[in-house]
């Protein structure tokens, strides 16, 4: 797993070239199929990543821990015939987010074994971000920049020191945070704020001086991004839209650090031509993930509706969508914080939301018997080019032109490739 691929970014941006990558979060097995298949087919690098909330050494909330999901990679990478050098392993926010109601002395330690965890299983970016309060913290403060580039610092030290150690090669960092939470607002849409040029300046100079303070100049030198808020976000049922003009001063801030760029989270939803403006300035990693299970979703929901049209006997149906809310509703910690109102507006947001917290529950073994049936009940049936035509428009007109065939598979790889192809042709790829 080589970072050369980064370094060929900055350089790229550095000549005044709009390339980029796409940051893949999602740990999806359908989803991370077609990455890499599509990637096998085009010769480009996966950017592959995992935050601290999904994989940690307590296996978080997908059940893994740094090496579960890098074995569980590889399998999938080696099914799709993806070259190892095509595979790119990233951690998100890694730091103390997991255990913010710990005092610093705890929560760091844990910070420390979880960046021990991730550096051993392969894993070559790095997020360092301790701009979260700890339990010790003052309440009544904004945490001092200061102090959370000293705890960057304390973690660039641990990840450094595991390397020497275990004879693995240095990773490139990323610092910083948005401003809006990781995977999407609230529904509430009360507007963003953009990254002042001084607060970037700000974070890049105090974390390059904790840097050097502990004694992690060469470390300093591997930071290859800084994670700002340019103006992009999505809720429930909004998206705002990459507007240039508004995040010209931070564009133009990093053009004097010749070995930055910026990271850019919560792209998901952005217009192609969005997308591509924001790797022309200067934010060339592209974090997506949402989008993408939306998008499988979608093509789930299509394929269920078709199945209604040709499967007469209801008791024999998938009942997909039924199912998914059900399963929902029983375990309601994923979705009930981020879908206020009442129950006909949760009931709406828990299906068709674009925060798309529905992504928690794929994995559910009733979730999984459902699209198994699914699938099963439509194999023994010709889709009908009408009915893709009704549900899935976009597929009808690639089979229609032979592109595609006329499968359930298919469709659901085709959905997601949409997304995927926009960060693409946005990167330059």
């Amino acid at each position: 797993m080589s970072t050369k691929i980064l370094e060929e970014i900055i350089q790229a941006q550095k000549q005044g070239h709009a390339r980029g990558i796409a940051s893949i979060c999602s740990a999806h097995p359908d989803v991370l199929r077609v990455v890499m298949q599509q990637a096998a087919q085009s010769g480009a690098v996966a950017l592959v990543e995992t935050t601290c909330n999904q994989v940690n050494q307590f296996g978080g909330y997908t059940g893994m821990t740094p090496k579960d999901f890098t074995v569980y990679l590889k399998k999938l990478a080696d099914q799709a015939r993806l070259a190892p050098e095509q595979l790119l392993l990233g951690g998100d926010h890694l730091g103390p987010s997991v255990w913010q109601k710990e005092p610093a002395d705890s929560a760091l330690e844990k910070s420390a074994v979880l960046i021990r965890a991730y550096i051993q299983a392969g894993y070559r970016k790095i997020h360092l971000d301790a701009s979260m309060k700890l339990a010790d913290d003052d309440p009544n403060r904004p945490l001092p920049v200061e102090l959370a580039a000293q705890r960057s610092a304390f973690l660039a030290s641990i990840a450094e020191q595991t390397c020497m150690e275990n004879g693995l090669p240095f990773p490139r960092y990323v610092i910083g945070t948005e401003v809006p939470i990781p995977g999407g607002a609230q529904s509430t849409h009360k507007g963003l704020c953009i990254t002042t040029p001084q607060d970037a300046q700000q974070t890049i100079e105090a974390t390059r001086l904790a840097f050097e303070q502990a004694g992690l100049g060469a470390a300093w030198e591997r930071v290859l991004a800084i994670v700002v808020q340019p103006g992009v976000e999505f809720g429930d049922e909004f998206v705002d839209d990459y507007q240039p003009e508004r995040a010209k001063a931070l564009a133009e801030l990093i053009q004097a650090y010749s070995g930055l760029v910026y990271e850019a989270h919560s792209t998901d939803y952005q217009t192609r031509q969005g997308l591509q403006a924001l790797a022309r300035d200067h934010f060339a990693i592209l974090k997506v993930g949402p989008a993408l299970t939306f998008a499988l979703r979608e093509a789930l929901f299509a394929l269920a509706s078709m199945e209604n049209e040709l499967i007469s006997d209801a008791g024999s149906r998938s009942n997909l969508a039924e199912v998914l809310d059900n399963a929902m509703l029983q375990a309601p910690g994923y979705w009930r914080p981020y879908y206020p109102g009442d129950e006909q507006q949760q009931h709406f947001a828990r299906k068709y939301s674009l925060s798309d917290r529905s992504r928690y529950y794929w994995g559910d073994p009733r979730v999984q018997n459902a699209i198994r049936a699914l699938l099963t009940n439509l194999s023994t049936k010709s889709l009908p080019l009408t009915l893709i035509s009704q549900y899935s428009p976009l597929q009808y007109a690639k089979i229609r032109s032979r592109e595609l065939t006329p499968t359930p598979q298919a469709i659901i790889d085709d959905r997601v490739r949409i997304v995927l192809e926009d960060y693409e042709f946005a990167c330059g790829m």
